[in-house]
């Protein structure tokens, strides 16, 4: 039985990750001007969007302001996700799943509070669907730090080493495992390979199968 299962939410729990690159692009153009290609914001997938934003900034040679950034970004990436954002199949029914079965689950994403509304609303989910939801507000060291990782797995109660992460970002599954946690990957934001060279246990393309899928999966792997 998963005693503690940490979820990411962006590329896990919705495949939102080309919606906020398209609005992050968008930003750029807008307010200073500047071609972005969208593949130059992967290497800070998972990191929170100051530095998500300010990476591709600083290549740029743009000196950003960043809270106008990710407020014009947020104000973009609401209006393009609204009727198109999709869950990842599986990932609602694993949590409900999850919940039901008496694991104890938390959200541990490096995104701002609005974003995170934003992606359960469309999703269909809410606070009330996890035991601890934390944001990038919630801790000062972002991923690939373990912070937010630890916090949430003493939110819920269970020791990180009981807990699995499931992630979509390299730089979440370090901070997972930097935490002293298994770490999944699902192979919706980054090749299987990546995931696989960040320490990822096993990779998914998705979450479906639900709690046996996983459970069979963290078996095989503890047993190898």
């Amino acid at each position: 039985m998963l005693r503690g299962v940490l979820f990411d939410v962006d590329g896990v729990l919705v495949d939102s990750e080309r919606f906020i690159a398209l609005a992050a692009v968008r930003m750029f153009a807008e307010l200073h001007g500047v071609a972005v290609d969208p593949a130059e914001f992967a290497p800070f997938i998972g990191t929170g969007e100051g530095r998500y934003l300010g990476g591709v900034a600083a290549a740029h040679g743009i000196d950003l302001d960043v809270e106008k950034a990710k407020a014009r970004t947020y104000a973009l990436y609401f209006e393009v996700i609204r009727g198109r954002l999709r869950t990842v199949p599986g990932a609602v029914e694993l949590v409900r799943a999850l919940r039901a079965a008496g694991a104890r689950i938390a959200i541990a994403t490096s995104a701002d509070r609005g974003k995170l509304d934003a992606n359960l609303r469309e999703a269909g989910l809410c606070d009330g669907d996890f035991d601890a939801v934390l944001t990038g507000l919630d801790v000062e060291r972002k991923k690939p730090f373990p912070d937010i990782y630890l916090e949430a797995a003493r939110r819920i109660g269970v020791p990180p080493e009981d807990c699995l992460v499931i992630e979509d970002a390299p730089e979440g599954i370090l901070a997972g495992i930097a935490a002293g946690a298994r770490c999944a990957g699902v192979s919706t934001s980054f090749p299987a390979e990546r995931l696989f060279e960040a320490g990822a246990a096993f990779v998914l393309p998705d979450l479906t199968g639900g709690i046996a899928a996983l459970e069979r999966r963290v078996s095989d792997t503890s047993s190898s």
